[in-house]
């Protein structure tokens, strides 16, 4: 029988599923910065050094929540507390070494940071930097990664709702 997701779309007008997205997972690092405010740690990526959060593909062996949380310490070094459930996702558009570009969705997760290494993998790959929310939204080129940040700060300041727990200054 055909992949499923390949006969959804092919009924879809899709062809034969090269044109859907690639999935991959992703972190949207958190904690309170010293005014009590959200802060987001961006980081850059290795081929273009735009603004990105921490992301890669999915792992075998892995749910999606645990290897998104292994992205986060491989691309910057943070442990904390992540989410079980994605807070949303967006599209953007991975170069590959070829040079050719590829559509990816990511999945994101919810991380309370609650410390930073001294030293991770990639970590003389890529620089990192905690942003207010306002400041990461305007860092990053991914409209649907700034609306997902904007929509995550917004919910933080809101009475009532939930608020950033555990996190530590790092």
């Amino acid at each position: 029988m055909k992949n499923p997701r390949n006969v959804a779309s092919m009924f879809a007008g899709w062809g034969d599923g090269a044109d859907l997205p690639r999935r991959q997972v992703g972190v949207l690092p958190l904690r309170k910065g010293p005014d009590g405010g959200l802060q987001v740690m961006l980081i850059t990526s290795r081929e273009t050094r735009r603004w990105v959060i921490p992301k890669g593909w999915p792992m075998r062996g892995l749910k999606n929540h645990e290897a998104a949380a292994r992205e986060a310490y491989e691309e910057a070094g943070l442990i904390g507390r992540v989410s079980k459930h994605a807070v949303g996702s967006y599209l953007y558009h991975k170069r590959l070494k070829s040079r050719d570009t590829v559509l990816c969705q990511v999945q994101v997760f919810r991380l309370d940071v609650r410390k930073q290494l001294k030293n991770w993998p990639e970590q003389q790959e890529r620089e990192g930097r905690w942003f207010s929310a306002s400041e990461a939204a305007e860092a990053v080129t991914e409209a649907g990664l700034a609306a997902l940040i904007r929509a995550i700060a917004s919910r933080e300041t809101k009475p009532g709702k939930r608020r950033l727990q555990g996190a530590a200054q790092v």
